[in-house]
């Protein structure tokens, strides 16, 4: 096994920062990333995951201006990647499940699928309508705050959240 030493003098200020900021930031990065995934294995592992591309390669402009707006688009935008390929695996056990629900018609109301149902709608929205309820329901940020964060009206915002929800409900089969 090899071992890879980060000793060298132009390494060690990104690796100061790189630790300052996973020490202010990775909860936030924990809670949107378990926000959109519901999942707290794939949470730490979308943590780990910024941070281990963070050390890969240098900062990014947007990093510097605004590490916390852009880490948290990383976590939304990771987290929703996760979803997507969890529903490509999740295609190949849908013959067990359906079976199951042919079995048991109460098992397709549980809890449970009603969550699967969800995350894999959010997965299908546009990453910005996702960022957007997030912030709302995982954040609890107000509309005004959403607004503000975005650079959007409140009522671009209100609306917004409005079209979004009633998606969601119709991709999960709600309506």
């Amino acid at each position: 096994m090899s071992t890879v030493t980060l000793s060298n003098v132009t390494r060690t200020p990104l690796m100061q920062e790189l630790d300052r900021m996973f020490r202010e930031y990775h909860q936030l990065i924990y809670r949107t990333a378990y926000g959109v995934t519901g999942s707290r294995e794939d949470a730490q592992d979308i943590v780990q995951t910024i941070f281990l591309r963070l050390l890969r390669q240098e900062f990014q402009h947007d990093l510097k201006t605004n590490p916390k707006a852009y880490l948290y688009r990383a976590a939304v935008n990771l987290s929703l990647t996760t979803i997507q390929k969890r529903q490509r695996h999740v295609q190949i056990e849908a013959t067990e499940h359906i079976e199951k629900i042919a079995t048991d018609p109460s098992e397709s109301d549980s809890a449970e699928d009603l969550h699967r149902r969800l995350y894999a709608a959010i997965a299908e929205l546009d990453p910005d309508v996702a960022h957007t309820l997030v912030l709302r329901y995982v954040h609890r940020y107000s509309i005004a705050e959403i607004a503000k964060l975005l650079g959007k009206s409140r009522s671009a915002v209100a609306v917004g959240l409005f079209r979004s929800r009633v998606r969601l409900k119709q991709l999960i089969g709600v309506l």
